[in-house]
């Protein structure tokens, strides 16, 4: 499902975060949205999964606005992913199967949703830790089950927000190659929020960068310069290729 966001605005206590913000995404792209700390990244996440309502714009889903699709409907659509999620004292695949629950608690879904936990685990590598309990996982493996409870749900869109944050490098590269496979086997429109550049130039297709609540440029990665690096986040840089992958390298201000 295609995401277009026309002219999204948002204040909060009268102070703008976003403003008049717009873009495209089709489906089989993983787009992350970048910026400065302040700049209205989350914000915009939330809007989407319309977790918060815009002042003006509006959102459409698959060319549908999506203030005629119900929340419940739009959930379905729409995995969603926060900085922080509850911790779920139980199983890898318990929690997995809670977030097919959480939208299928009828019980003729119950064997559909067992069947479709066996098949996201192993779509994401985590079968073979059905078994273990959550609190005994890495960070980088909790992370895989958050992954795996929006996507049980078989949406079509995935929103993260900063899913690579507190994982050290390994994960974090584990987390974006993963995201990046999903999105292309299942045709997802994927959406991150991420700090990481070098990350990002490695493994997404679209790039949405917002400066001070506005939208400073939006397309793929040849977008991404040191010119507009240097724009969008005070930060003097070079790119560099190597061993095949763009690398922002910062020259150092004296």
């Amino acid at each position: 499902m295609s995401i277009k966001t026309q002219n999204i605005s948002f204040a909060y206590h009268k102070k703008a975060i976003l403003k008049e913000i717009s873009f495209a995404l089709q489906p089989g792209t993983l787009g992350v949205i970048m910026g400065p700390n302040g700049s209205g990244k989350s914000t915009l996440l939330k809007i989407i999964n319309r977790l918060i309502e815009p002042q003006s714009g509006t959102i459409f889903i698959a060319g549908n606005d999506y203030r005629k699709i119900t929340r419940r409907e739009l959930a379905r659509h729409c995995g969603y992913m926060p900085q922080k999620s509850a911790a779920v004292h139980c199983t890898v695949f318990e929690a997995v199967l809670l977030g097919h629950q959480a939208l299928n608690p009828e019980r003729c879904e119950a064997e559909k949703g067992l069947q479709q936990v066996d098949k996201i685990l192993k779509l994401i590598h985590l079968n073979h830790l059905s078994d273990r309990f959550t609190n005994t996982l890495s960070g980088g493996e909790l992370q895989r089950v958050v992954i795996a409870r929006a996507l049980v749900r078989e949406p079509k869109i995935l929103l993260l927000d900063e899913p690579t944050n507190h994982l050290d490098l390994i994960n974090q590269l584990e987390v974006m190659s993963l995201l990046k496979e999903i999105t292309h086997k299942l045709n997802l429109t994927t959406l991150v929020v991420t700090h990481d550049l070098n990350s990002a130039l490695r493994f997404a297709d679209s790039f949405i960068l917002l400066k001070d609540g506005t939208l400073h440029a939006a397309g793929p990665k040849n977008i991404i310069t040191s010119e507009c690096i240097e724009e969008v986040f005070n930060l003097k840089s070079v790119i560099a290729e190597i061993a095949g992958f763009p690398v922002v390298v910062p020259i150092q201000q004296d």
